[in-house]
């Protein structure tokens, strides 16, 4: 299974034969425990098993254990195994790694009971870092730590998966990283993250969230143009922005006839959301003149929710086309 050959720290490349009796297995990272079909399945391989991974410190199955049943049940009297040298916490860390990799997948329940017992070992580690290493979303390991409640401790800083500690009350960061690019809006992702002292997704959400507050608060001038010096720092919103964009009702019609899009359920409903959401400028001006006062509050809040977004789809598509900084 290639466990030999892996680079992670601690983890020996040397594959040595150890007694079978001298190994032990105090549980597993299985909520369900061992599986019988999994054993029926090894039993029938021919041959020796591949190596299983160990804790040197104390002989605890890392990963393998299924292997090291089906050993014990062959009477075999040795077992190839490979070493970790690390803390408990890192063994179970590396088990979920490999678990994950390859073999018998872990269910849901594997990966949640994971994740909780790693947030309880390593607090401070990132919702996202966790989020790889359990195989879940980034939300559903936030809400893990939210239902936690006094559970587990709450570190000031988190480390994200790039191994860089970052501060839970980042609005400072995120203050200076907006002043940073209203200075230099063509300033990389990479640039304003190192300068703020934040991470690069961070970063870009910081940039994609002043696009949208300064699309908001756009200024028309007497002539209904858009003014491009209502924008800070240079930074031209709304129509001005893309002045040799071809035109949008082209561009929807050729939507519309690609067969790709229209014969895909996905593709279809983004059609339809595209398809309503481009009024004319003068039409979204009497829109806002129509609205009542006392619901203006809820509907701007709406629109920017909306316009937000519709933002993040446009980071998503660019950065799947390799064009986001």
């Amino acid at each position: 299974m290639g466990v030999e050959k892996s680079q992670r720290k601690g983890l020996s490349e040397k594959v040595v034969a150890v007694g079978v009796e001298r190994i032990r297995i105090s549980g597993t990272i299985r909520v369900g425990g061992v599986s019988s079909r999994h054993l029926g399945v090894l039993a029938q391989l021919p041959g020796p098993l591949p190596p299983i991974v160990v804790h040197r410190a104390t002989m605890e199955v890392i990963d393998g254990v299924h292997r090291l049943v089906v050993a014990r049940r062959r009477k075999a009297v040795s077992i190839d195994v490979v070493f970790f040298d690390g803390a408990p916490q890192e063994a179970f860390v590396l088990a979920i790694e490999l678990n994950s990799a390859r073999g018998l997948p872990l269910s849901l329940a594997d990966r949640k009971a994971a994740a909780g017992r790693m947030l309880a070992d390593f607090p401070e580690w990132s919702n996202r870092r966790l989020a790889e290493l359990a195989g879940l979303s980034d939300k559903t390991i936030a809400a893990l730590r939210r239902g936690s409640g006094a559970e587990y401790s709450h570190p000031t800083r988190r480390i994200g998966r790039d191994g860089t500690a970052y501060p839970m009350d980042a609005s400072a960061r995120r203050r200076r990283a907006r002043e940073f690019l209203e200075a230099d809006p063509a300033a990389s992702t990479r640039e304003i993250a190192s300068a703020a002292g934040i991470s690069p997704t961070t970063a870009k959400d910081v940039r994609r969230r002043l696009r949208v507050q300064l699309g908001a608060a756009s200024q028309y001038r007497r002539d209904g143009e858009v003014a491009p010096e209502a924008s800070p720092a240079g930074l031209v919103t709304g129509s001005a922005r893309r002045p040799h964009s071809p035109d949008r009702t082209l561009m929807a019609h050729r939507l519309r006839a690609d067969p790709s899009l229209r014969f895909t359920e996905v593709g279809r409903k983004l059609l339809r959301l595209l398809a309503i959401a481009d009024p004319a400028p003068e039409e979204w001006q009497s829109m806002a003149d129509s609205v009542p006062p006392h619901c203006a509050s809820a509907v701007a809040e709406l629109a920017r929710c909306y316009a937000e977004s519709w933002a993040s789809l446009a980071d998503s598509v660019s950065r799947h086309l390799g064009t986001d900084t």
